[in-house]
């Protein structure tokens, strides 16, 4: 198969941005030609990026109805997989072509204006369809402008109106969770087009089992943003009495903000910053830690770096929003903690810090758990099948239409 995949950005940044080089890197490895339809770089990792799409297609400000068509006739793909996207300009090219798209969901930006599904002043998570009262009582028509002169910016609900309905024509929309097949549902799509597979990590051969030593560190992987929760993490920690330490890998808008926290709360000589980190660094880390922290207080589509967690053999804490509850069984490999209740999650870690029998027998389970459901070669084999299913549905659907139309002549 010629697949040509489609992001807002070219290089490596979060979540969004591991899963597709990952699941790029698997197909070609199976023999299929992969190409990237994508915006602007992000100055990371992006050596790896161009050594795995040999055929790239870049978008530039503006409307980008051509470029796309220019993409579509370069490489001549069986089939699009989008990942992020919100040129309307691009989408709509996308859907007229006649080629079959996907669109892997992987957060809320497609129906939340404000792309975090919570409310911002209480951080309450919002649990409505797009509709007008994204604008009123919400005001999600505003919002933060961190790249222009202005501190705020026009988000056009009408737009997103737009954008929604241009995915709805998609033949499959993917999914991680049934949480976010929800949300969808919820939005107006079809169930019979949208599949739920989970974009598990790669366990290599040999991965390190995590130490349980003195140390007692515990690991934090992910943006520093405000919908990760680290702020909330930081006070959850000062209410830790047993010694620790605590490495906080990632960056964000927030970063400043929970540093200077983490100054005030007196935690400074056991939380450390340390920015982004490529994956195989993190191994070591891993290998040392007793323990991982998953602090979003959005409604987490999915929450994969507690995954990756689990495949060292580390129990998990973190709370319950969104899809988290889906692979975090509260008691079996870690502990689910009631959304914002900083007192239990800091006595869950002193739970684990002080029992590590407990915690080595529920990071156990972690891995089982990811042997028997999330595994990786399973995820790109659905992926597979799923693509040759949507290529052989259209193709029948074009060769009916002009076998109709022969008729009728």
């Amino acid at each position: 198969m010629r697949l040509l995949f489609v992001h807002d950005r070219f290089g490596a940044m979060a979540g969004a941005e591991v899963n597709l080089q990952l699941t790029a890197a698997e197909l070609k490895t199976r023999g299929h030609i992969v190409g990237l339809l994508h915006g602007p770089p992000t100055g990371k990792a992006e050596a790896a990026w161009r050594d795995l799409f040999q055929e790239r297609f870049a978008l530039a400000k503006g409307n980008n109805s051509a470029a796309t068509r220019e993409a579509l006739s370069g490489f001549q793909p069986d089939a699009v997989y989008i990942h992020k996207m919100s040129d309307v300009s691009v989408l709509k090219a996308l859907a007229q072509s006649g080629v079959p798209v996907t669109r892997m969901v992987h957060d809320h930006d497609l129906y939340c204006m404000r792309s975090y599904k919570y409310f911002p002043l209480t951080r309450t998570i919002c649990t409505r369809a797009a509709g007008v009262r994204c604008i009123f009582p919400c005001g999600a028509n505003i919002a933060r402008n961190r790249n222009g002169a202005f501190p705020l910016k026009w988000v056009s609900y009408l737009a997103r109106k737009r954008e929604l309905a241009l995915n709805r024509r998609f033949e499959r929309m993917v999914v991680a969770t049934d949480y976010m097949r929800q949300e969808l549902l919820r939005n107006g799509f079809d169930a019979r087009r949208i599949e739920i597979h989970a974009p598990v990590p790669r366990a290599p051969e040999n991965a390190a089992r995590a130490s349980f030593g003195d140390r007692n560190l515990i690991i934090y992987s992910g943006q520093v943003i405000r919908g990760k929760g680290v702020d909330v993490l930081l006070e959850s920690l000062a209410r830790v009495q047993t010694p620790f330490e605590c490495l906080i890998f990632g960056d964000g808008n927030h970063r400043a903000y929970c540093e200077e926290l983490s100054r005030k709360l007196g935690l400074s000589d056991r939380v450390r910053f340390k920015g982004y980190v490529p994956p195989a660094e993190l191994e070591g880390f891993y290998a040392e830690a007793s323990l991982a922290v998953v602090s979003s207080v959005w409604p987490e589509p999915f929450g994969a770096v507690g995954l990756e967690a689990m495949r060292h053999g580390l129990p998990v804490v973190a709370f319950a929003a969104g899809g988290v509850s889906e692979w975090l069984l509260d008691g079996e490999n870690g502990f689910l903690v009631p959304w914002m209740d900083r007192s239990q999650f800091a006595a869950r870690i002193e739970q684990l810090l002080g029992n590590k029998i407990l915690a080595q027998r529920l990071g156990e389970r972690g891995r089982q758990l990811l042997r028997d459901k999330f595994n990786f070669d399973q995820y790109i084999s659905g992926l597979e099948e799923m693509f040759s299913r949507v290529i052989n549905s259209t193709g029948k659907r074009e060769t009916a239409a002009i076998e109709n139309g022969h008729a009728r002549a």
